[in-house]
């Protein structure tokens, strides 16, 4: 074993220091398992750390729900978690309809939670809407709100993670690689361009590299990696709390303490992830603030002064990969949040430490199998 890994044989083997990878390590830790965390890079490099920030149940999948609602709850007290507040606010989420069929639509899904016992999302007629968001243009009738939704920093509490878990024990080897992984007896033995390590778990936290590792244990998946772009603009009034996102037209909008806005939605670069870099589309930038500018007039004086792109993985459901190996004892997955998993990493990572410590979890986690394209 190379001394990069000194300090004795591990519980746990964790791949990928992103907000999952560095959640899992913690939550791991708290229930006494001894943790090595492996980072190609150094942990928030990619997603975890350029991500919008969204900390939103609102607009989740059924599948995602429960574990979204876990997550929260840690949210809600993520600074006894963490010791950070993680930049955390909890102002709101606010889907907009854009017109009279889509708040039909938003209706319709209401009812829908509410019959599956969900009540977090609330509809809001155009009245309430203006009352939360008052710059939205006047066309809009209507939206979706969660009230404890809102946003955190990124790389902010992805290091508050890593930092806690290192507290407790965990070793983190940054800038070293994982090269293979072979299963020696009951155990595990993940190879390095820095020496092995054997493990009696491993967990595939690798995101936009994950499919890699997959392969390479047998069960292949069909990971797409995408380029999230993200433009923030110089300081303007504060005229929004809550975040604001739409479903008609790509739109993840809000506005920071310091006046700044950040203006995100889904529209994607282009991810070479072989060379860890990303290659941003200026067309579909602007397209992105075409859209602002129609549904925010406020906006229309405004600078964009940045734009990036993280290299993320998603999958052709835009649903994780997230629980056990289908063919393997003591290999779980965790990866594929298709650009909305920044707000699931903090239950991901308690139901995951759960998942390894006694081979089951009291929240549902049904359709986030890696069996849904393996079997």
């Amino acid at each position: 074993m190379s001394s990069v890994f000194g300090g004795g044989a591990p519980d746990v083997i964790v791949i990928g220091a992103g907000i999952h990878g560095c959640s899992t390590a913690l939550h791991c830790a708290k229930r006494g398992l001894k943790v090595v965390v492996i980072e190609k890079d150094h942990a928030g490099r990619h997603s975890s750390g350029v991500n919008a920030g969204g900390v939103r149940q609102l607009a989740r999948h059924v599948a995602e729900i429960p574990l979204s609602a876990y997550s929260m709850e840690l949210w809600h007290r993520i600074e006894d978690l963490v010791d950070d507040d993680c930049g955390f606010t909890s102002d709101g989420q606010v889907l907009v309809a854009e017109d009279e069929a889509e708040y039909d639509s938003f209706r319709a899904r209401v009812a829908e939670l509410n019959s599956l016992g969900f009540s977090h999302e609330e509809l809001i007629d155009a009245r309430e809407l203006r009352r939360l968001v008052p710059a939205v243009a006047e066309s809009c009738p209507g939206g979706i709100v969660s009230r404890r939704d809102g946003a955190a920093l990124p790389f902010k509490t992805t290091q508050a993670f890593r930092r806690k878990a290192e507290i407790l024990g965990v070793r983190f080897c940054e800038g070293v690689r994982v090269t293979g992984i072979q299963a020696e007896g009951s155990s595990w033995m993940v190879s390095t361009d820095a020496g092995a390590i054997r493990a009696a778990n491993v967990v595939n936290a690798a995101g936009a590299w994950a499919d890699r590792t997959a392969a390479d244990l047998g069960e292949p998946v069909p990971l797409e990696v995408i380029a999230p772009m993200l433009m923030i603009t110089a300081r303007v009034e504060h005229f929004i709390k809550p975040v604001v996102i739409l479903r008609s037209r790509k739109l993840s909008f809000k506005q920071f303490s310091n006046g700044t806005v950040l203006i995100g939605g889904g529209y994607l670069g282009r991810a070479l992830r072989d060379q860890n870099i990303t290659v941003l589309d200026w067309a579909k930038l602007a397209e992105n603030a075409k859209t602002v500018w129609d549904l925010f007039p406020i906006m229309r004086g405004a600078a964009i002064v940045r734009a990036w792109a993280g290299i993320e993985g998603r999958m052709p459901d835009d649903l994780p990969v997230f629980g056990k190996s289908r063919i393997h004892k003591g290999i779980f997955h965790q990866f594929g949040f298709s650009a909305h998993g920044f707000q699931l990493g903090p239950g991901a990572g308690a139901v995951m430490a759960e998942l390894i410590a006694t081979g089951n979890t009291n929240t549902p986690i049904n359709g986030l199998g890696i069996e849904r394209f393996t079997a």
